[in-house]
């Protein structure tokens, strides 16, 4: 990112996106040498179930968070905060064991707090809580503590403290199913993805100004499903846009009435599931929708069917790389953002905590 791209309207939230290669390095090796990381292993029990816990940005990450999980064989699944704490007979059952772990960037995010305190009060559970801030109400209600300082931001919305916290809790997964390779591959993404901010932002900048669109949507499967849904609401928050997310295969079942000339849809495509979303793309392409790709590597089936490519080219496995491809969702916001006069780091009615009155 050159000086001059970074305007007086957005300055904090570009220079965080582009900082977080060096974040995840620092937030990974203060993480790796932690008692709390320590501590935080500890908890893992065979047969339980890590239930990820979160609200908006934080339910992503949660999501994402899941999938590594059960990549590694441990047992996992998100869940939204406000659900769990009215309906908390949908998540939790009788003779079952759970470990929950409960992310807000702030520590201060009031359904999350209150979550935490009713596992651990009224449920006897031992909760882990991941958080960007110290000394907040969510540490004094979790067992353990797991800070990445770093993380935290002047902005708004949440963009390196989502990734740096998805690393974290995919750390955590591959300590605690002793996946020592996994660790080494998730320290040695920040060195792979720094170069791809050298370039790939000034053309994505150029793509935003030479097209407006009235509806965006972003299609993945398996691991990016809950990146792709980060993508949204960054285009969302941080554009006032509407924007949506899907599964990618799902988008066939009634949502690809919206294809036309005036949607971008933007496929985060992995390999697992890479000639099935290929089949897509064109099909979407064939009915005018503006498409853009975010892959490892694209092929020039791809190429052809794509009005932008992002390939990553990263040398990182498939379930190590999912940030890297969130990066490009936040840009893309910012960017249209900017254009529509807007200013990101003080998006329309949007506070950077939400809390709420105790009779809320």
């Amino acid at each position: 990112m050159k000086p001059e791209e970074i305007t007086e309207h957005g300055q904090h939230t570009l220079s965080e996106i582009i900082s977080q290669p060096q974040c995840w390095s620092a937030c990974l090796s203060q993480l790796a040498a932690s008692a709390e990381l320590r501590a935080a292993v500890q908890l893992s029990r065979p047969g339980a179930e890590w239930i990820f816990v979160g609200c908006g940005t934080s339910y992503y990450l949660a999501q994402a968070a899941a999938s590594t999980f059960n990549y590694v064989k441990l047992p996992a699944r998100a869940v939204v905060a406000s659900d769990l704490f009215m309906y908390p007979a949908l998540t939790l059952h009788a003779g079952r064991d759970y470990i929950p772990v409960v992310i807000s960037r702030s520590g201060r995010t009031s359904e999350a707090v209150r979550v935490a305190q009713m596992l651990e009060k009224d449920r006897d559970l031992r909760t882990i809580a991941i958080t960007c801030a110290d000394g907040q109400p969510l540490e004094a209600s979790c067992s353990v503590i797991l800070k990445l300082r770093d993380a935290d931001e002047q902005s708004t919305v949440m963009t390196r403290s989502f990734t740096s916290m998805l690393l974290g809790l995919q750390y955590l997964a591959a300590s605690a199913a002793r996946e020592d390779a996994f660790c080494r591959q998730l320290l040695e993404l920040p060195r792979q993805v720094e170069p791809l901010l050298q370039d790939i932002p000034q053309r994505l900048r150029l793509f935003v100004a030479s097209r407006s669109f009235s509806d965006f949507v972003f299609l993945a499967q398996g691991p990016l499903f809950g990146i792709a849904s980060e993508c949204m609401l960054k285009v969302t928050e941080s554009s006032s846009s509407y924007a949506q997310v899907f599964h990618s295969l799902e988008f066939r079942h009634g949502p690809k009435s919206i294809a036309g000339p005036e949607t971008l849809i933007t496929f985060l495509m992995s390999e697992t599931s890479y000639d099935a979303e290929l089949e897509l793309l064109e099909e979407m392409k064939a009915l005018g929708a503006a498409t853009m790709v975010i892959a490892n590597r694209v092929d020039s089936r791809a190429q052809s069917a794509s009005d932008l490519t992002i390939e990553l080219g990263l040398q990182s496995p498939e379930y190590a790389r999912p940030a890297a491809f969130v990066i490009w969702g936040q840009l893309y916001g910012v960017y249209y953002g900017l254009k529509k006069g807007l200013n990101p780091d003080s998006p329309r009615n949007l506070t950077r905590v939400v809390e709420l009155a105790d009779g809320r």
